[in-house]
């Protein structure tokens, strides 16, 4: 309670006491009485006052330095907001950051196995002998559980430095121990030379010299034989490092071409049945054309020389002279002349017929065999189409069985399976060809046969 309040309060009693009293005592007394109570109490209050006075400026002085402190609490609590949304908004960056590195690292082990399998797949069966420790740890790597991120994009990270130390042995040279299949197929110990674009390998015997071929289906390398001549340059270069080789800018394609090379015989035979019909065919229907050349052409006709000759004997009457003349005329033609002029005196229509007749009995000898030509002619194209879908269905039947993987075998087999349409087309063409000159061929003859009959006939009717 203030203590100025309760002073007057005391006061205000005092003065209703006094006025109690003062009715009772004397107004002096109580004059005096309240003179000491006033002094008393102005007293009192003084040291009120001074107590105050001394207890104001330690509570104000407290009290300042409360408002201090909550001041300091309150930025302590603004920074500490502030730091909190700070760290709110770093821990999402960071996990951003973190997100993003992930990505990249994915991205970069992605396109590392890329470049592995790239490199796996470039490098020659040879080559996979001296660097396939670090390729196949590479391969493995991604799916290792035992391995850190890190060792995995570090082993992946050794095929580029492989890389980089197989394209320097290339260009300078490099030789390395190994194992490859000689011509004749048996495995050999030996050394492989890498010199450029070319790999040679010769065996520690010496027995195998040459370049190495990667074939299909086959784990091993293959010695593919060269002149004899360079296998001691080849040696000397594979261990002593110094020799004379043959240079092949082709990287080894101008042997593989040389030996796809084959003789026509071994083509046909990858017609295999059908190829043979095919060229059967063929050789019959040529044999058939050569002696048709021949039949058509050592058949003789009439010129109009003879024609005209025996009509002017017919017209002097001297029908045994002109009898004589065309029997010296061969052939059919020569008959179809005889004929005429032994029934020269007989009417226009029989000797037509007659000679008609001698036509019609040549016309089935110029024509044999013409049939079977344009048949053969037809026929072989669509045999080497029924070839070519047999061989089809079986290329098919393969990749059913072991898949498109090797493209070569499928490209091997597509090839050998078009021979037959090759064979169809060229027994075809020649044949056709030839089937219409002989058909033209026979016709010449048949007309110059018709002609020389027609112009008997016409000269015999003029002398009736």
């Amino acid at each position: 309670m203030n203590p100025f309040k309760s002073f007057t309060a005391g006061l205000l009693g005092l003065l209703v006491v006094t006025s109690g009293l003062c009715a009772q005592q004397d107004f002096n007394a109580v004059g005096a009485g309240v003179d000491a109570d006033l002094k008393a109490a102005q007293q009192q209050l003084a040291d009120l006052r001074e107590q105050i006075a001394q207890e104001k400026i330690p509570l104000a002085r407290e009290i300042n330095e409360l408002e201090k402190q909550v001041l300091q609490k309150t930025r302590e609590a603004e920074r500490l907001l502030k730091v909190s949304d700070s760290r709110t908004i770093a821990l999402g960056d960071l996990r951003k950051q973190v997100n993003s590195l992930r990505d990249t690292n994915k991205y970069i082990s992605d396109r590392l196995t890329e470049f592995v399998n790239s490199l796996n797949s470039q490098m020659s069966v040879s080559e996979r002998q001296h660097y396939g420790a670090v390729l196949d740890a590479a391969k493995n790597a991604p799916v290792d559980v035992n391995l850190s991120e890190e060792d995995k994009l570090g082993k992946q990270l050794d095929v580029v430095d492989m890389a980089l130390d197989r394209l320097d042995d290339q260009i300078g040279g490099f030789v390395f121990e190994g194992s490859a299949l000689s011509p004749e197929g048996v495995l050999k110990e030996g050394k492989f030379a890498i010199f450029g674009p070319s790999l040679f390998f010769s065996s520690n015997d010496g027995s195998v010299v040459g370049l190495i071929e990667d074939r299909s289906n086959v784990a091993d390398p293959v010695v593919v034989d060269v002149p004899v001549n360079f296998n001691a340059g080849l040696t000397d270069l594979i261990t002593t490092g110094q020799g004379v080789v043959a240079a092949d800018p082709s990287g080894g394609k101008a042997i593989k071409v040389e030996k796809q090379r084959e003789t026509y015989f071994q083509h046909i035979q990858k017609g295999q049945i059908v190829g043979y019909v095919i060229i059967g065919l063929g050789l019959l229907a040529l044999m058939l054309g050569l002696f048709k050349v021949a039949e058509i052409g050592s058949f003789a006709t009439t010129k109009k020389s003879d024609v005209q000759e025996t009509l002017d004997l017919l017209a002097t009457d001297n029908q045994a002279e002109a009898l004589k003349r065309a029997e010296r005329i061969k052939g059919e033609a020569g008959e179809m002349l005889v004929e005429g002029v032994a029934h020269f005196k007989e009417k226009r229509g029989v000797i037509e017929e007659l000679m008609f007749e001698k036509i019609l009995k040549v016309r089935p000898r110029l024509e044999r065999f013409l049939p079977f030509l344009a048949i053969t002619a037809a026929a072989a194209p669509l045999l080497g189409l029924l070839g070519t879908v047999i061989g089809m269905i079986k290329t098919f039947n393969l990749i059913t069985i072991f898949g498109t993987g090797d493209a070569r075998s499928l490209s091997t087999g597509i090839s050998e399976a078009l021979v037959t349409t090759e064979l169809g087309l060229t027994v075809a063409i020649p044949i056709l060809i030839l089937h219409g000159l002989l058909s033209r061929y026979a016709k010449r003859k048949l007309a110059s046969m018709e002609e020389s009959a027609v112009s008997f006939v016409n000269g015999i009717s003029t002398m009736k």
